[in-house]
């Protein structure tokens, strides 16, 4: 079978691939274009694709022959897969939950801190050669511990980061789920966003993309949340209205942000970098070399599995 991977991998990855694939590594990092993706459908049988490889449904239409029977995303996340249109064509599709879970939690912890102790703005000051010394009132930040966590979207990021929050800060945990959700650790399920937006310190969204959360928090769920409350984003950006978030963070209607991504992302708006009460990270949410590379055995794993004829892994 002849399988394009569609970004540079782990070179761990790559050689697992290698011993049952005839292999070809596209070395551009950037996103397929609408040719590259109807040149992989059409002299391919797999593909290993990842974030913003759109593969939509237009695309998949427009293929005349199509050879791939099986696209192995590189990632948790497949809102840029029409996965509908995929199977329409024959092509199975998966995924890679569970390997980045512990990863993607921990970034929102490094946001959640960064954020409310206003780590970024202090690494600016001291790098302009304009910090003055210590004193008592210096860049007074949000203390952490034993305040309230609320997290919308309770799987399992959602849960992973709730663990940390409440064993590791001492935080009281209430979240939003579509449908009810028991989870392992006190914590309060809300009849809506809003609710929890009310309730909480620090608001998490941990829910996948896709046309049902576009905008899941918008102008009315930041009106919701307290004047010191901080919102945290490691799921997708179009979960955000970004012109809504930059309006409150320029009125100081919250108190701050941590953004892992971003609704055009690597558009950021020059508004948006202007603020300081903004954290901005570079889609950081699984970059570890471990979880990286546990993410392509996984869906290399998946190919495997599918070239012996048994079922995937982790089908979507």
């Amino acid at each position: 079978m002849r399988l394009f991977i569609t970004r540079p991998l782990p070179e761990t990855v790559l050689d697992r691939a290698r011993a049952t694939f005839d292999v070809v590594v596209r070395p551009d990092t950037a996103p397929l274009t609408r040719d590259e993706m109807l040149t992989a459908l059409h002299e391919f049988d797999a593909i290993l694709p990842t974030l913003r490889d759109e593969f939509s449904a237009e695309v998949f239409a427009a293929a005349d022959e199509v050879r791939c029977k099986v696209m192995a995303n590189f990632g948790v996340g497949y809102n840029h897969i029409d996965v509908a249109a995929a199977k329409a064509r024959g092509i199975a599709v998966s995924n890679t939950p569970g390997a980045v879970t512990d990863a993607t939690a921990d970034t929102a912890m490094t946001l959640i801190l960064m954020a409310a102790r206003r780590a970024g703005e202090g690494d600016r000051l001291v790098r302009s050669g304009l910090w003055q010394g210590w004193h008592p009132t210096q860049m007074l930040g949000l203390h952490v511990t034993g305040k309230t966590v609320g997290i919308i979207g309770m799987g399992r990021i959602g849960q992973a980061i709730a663990a940390r929050c409440h064993h590791g800060f001492g935080m009281s945990v209430v979240f939003h789920n579509r449908s009810p959700k028991q989870v392992g650790l006190p914590a309060t399920q809300l009849d809506s966003i809003q609710a929890v937006c009310a309730a909480a310190d620090i608001v998490v969204l941990a829910v996948p993309g896709g046309a049902e959360t576009t905008h899941l928090m918008d102008a009315v769920a930041l009106a919701a949340m307290q004047p010191h409350a901080i919102l945290v984003n490691i799921s997708r950006g179009e979960v955000v209205d970004e012109a809504a978030l930059i309006t409150a963070l320029e009125a100081r209607q919250i108190g701050g942000a941590g953004l892992d991504v971003y609704e055009f992302e690597p558009e950021v708006p020059d508004a948006l970098r202007a603020l300081e009460n903004v954290t901005l990270l570079p889609h950081l949410g699984t970059a570890t070399l471990e979880v990286r590379t546990a993410m392509g055995l996984l869906a290399v794993e998946n190919l495997e599995r599918f070239a012996q004829g048994d079922g995937l892994v982790t089908p979507v």
